[in-house]
């Protein structure tokens, strides 16, 4: 009884917040807006009376029928001082075959700040209000037009860093993640229903098929260990590795830079000590996003700037995923590395020997026997820069993922609920094995059930909702 007057509870309060929110029609500016640049700017109107404000501020060529899927072409003009403010397109999307399964109307303006900040200001006087961060994206989930999976999949196409990354997304908005998980799902829920049939009608009943049970129980488990296989690379995807060049100066840490990134970001001089700052640079290794930071060399200095470079070079370094440890070929292993190798010994590193091509070939450079990843450059005529990439893929995967026929990656809030699953459906098992009753059954597979909910949002929590959609932008 307590239960169903709870779930009656959160169906009307659910049922409650979504005609609140219905109510209101929200605006926002959907596009980047850059100073001067750019040849189109979007504003995006959703809500009951997003058609009403578009009537009123927008007056079209001819004579529309204003039926949903058209575009409408005219002027943008304040009723009250008749100024016509832009000369737009507009596309109206009415409900439900829009977006948010409301009234989804935009207006498409000239590019920059100016036209599209007074269309979003006529908007809102007549009306509409200002959207949240993510709130187009947070009504579609609410009224049913996406689940939390593909929610959390726009978000990722937006910021994504890599083709590979924006392909797991696009798999992700297509329901790759949330059809097995709301299989495995319904597959629990038929289980829980057997087990409380029998627990209420036991002398009514056949016995359970607990051979059944069992293998299914064990097919979820399979699954769910397959999908938490992808978090590693869902996160590599998503936010990348940060790699620190390190060295002592004049090895050509500049110039492997400027090389590698096909770029003149770092000054490249014979003078030691030329870098005096961080210099940053983003690549994209083997669809992996990677954020490269060419440091000041490391030596001992009394020049105050260069010291302060020095300092920030050590912090790099102690916040960097990888370390490319760079040395000349042409004087070999100095003392002046051995100090610095000292202090990076520990870490994950690569060893960089720089400029083989200009080196003594009978020159042999010695090195700490206990460095496994060593690769050859001479980045002054680009050799070796497609041996460095192999060699970081190969140094940051940790081995075969047994996932690598799924097109998923999943990030670390569905991670977390699929180790709850996948501990709540280890637990059944020892139940059963265990021999307990049917009630102790019961406990873990409804931890299982929820867990899984949680994932494509039929069961969430108001936290994490806001804690999901604060990450989009406003106007998504």
């Amino acid at each position: 009884m307590i239960l169903l007057f709870a779930f009656c509870f959160f169906f009307l309060l659910d049922s409650v917040v979504k005609k609140i929110i219905q109510q209101e029609t929200i605006v926002a500016i959907a596009s980047a807006v850059v100073l001067n640049q750019g040849s189109i700017g979007i504003v995006r109107l959703s809500g009951v009376t997003a058609l009403e404000i578009t009537q009123k501020i927008f007056k079209p060529q001819g004579k529309p029928s204003w039926e949903s899927h058209q575009i409408l072409y005219g002027y943008i003009k304040n009723p009250d001082t008749k100024q016509i403010i832009d000369e737009v397109l507009v596309l109206l999307m009415l409900s439900p075959r829009s977006f948010t399964r409301e009234d989804v109307i935009e207006f498409h303006c000239h590019g920059g700040i100016i036209p599209v900040q007074q269309v979003l200001e006529l908007c809102l006087e007549f009306g509409a209000r200002l959207a949240n961060a993510g709130e187009f994206t947070f009504r579609a989930f609410l009224n049913g037009r996406i689940d939390l999976t593909q929610a959390e999949s726009i978000a990722d196409i937006v910021g994504a860093k890599s083709p590979q990354a924006a392909h797991f997304a696009n798999s992700g908005l297509r329901g790759k993640l949330a059809q097995p998980i709301r299989k495995m799902r319904n597959s629990l829920l038929d289980i829980l229903a057997e087990v409380e049939a029998r627990i209420d009608f036991e002398d009514d009943l056949p016995p359970l098929n607990e051979a059944q049970i069992k293998q299914d129980l064990q097919d979820s488990l399979t699954k769910v260990k397959h999908i938490l296989a992808t978090k590693d690379q869902g996160e590599l995807l998503r936010s990348g590795i940060k790699v620190a060049i390190v060295g002592r100066p004049n090895v050509g840490k500049s110039s492997l830079l400027n090389a590698w990134s096909k770029s003149d970001r770092a000054i490249v001089t014979e003078l030691p000590g030329t870098t005096r700052d961080v210099v940053e640079s983003h690549l994209v290794v083997q669809g992996i996003p990677i954020q490269v930071l060419d440091t000041a060399g490391i030596r001992e200095t009394q020049d105050t700037v260069e010291k302060i470079g020095v300092e920030r070079s050590l912090k790099a370094v102690s916040q960097a995923d990888l370390i490319l440890f760079t040395i000349d070929a042409t004087v070999g292993w100095t003392q002046e590395d051995q100090e610095i190798y000292q202090q990076i010994r520990d870490l994950n590193l690569i060893l960089v020997i720089n400029k083989t091509d200009i080196a003594i070939a009978s020159r042999m450079v010695k090195y700490p026997v206990e460095i496994k990843q060593i690769v050859k450059t001479a980045v002054a005529i680009n050799q070796g820069i497609e041996a460095l990439e192999n060699a970081i893929v190969k140094t940051i995967h940790t081995g075969e993922t047994i996932a690598q026929d799924l097109d998923i990656a999943i990030n670390q809030r569905q991670a977390a609920a699929l180790t709850r699953v996948k501990l709540a459906l280890m637990q059944v098992e020892e139940t059963i094995e265990n021999t307990l009753p049917l009630d102790f059954w019961t406990i873990d597979l409804r931890i299982a059930i929820q867990a899984l909910g949680e994932i494509t949002g039929e069961e969430v929590t108001e936290s994490v909702l806001e804690r999901i959609f604060s990450r989009f932008c406003i106007g998504k």
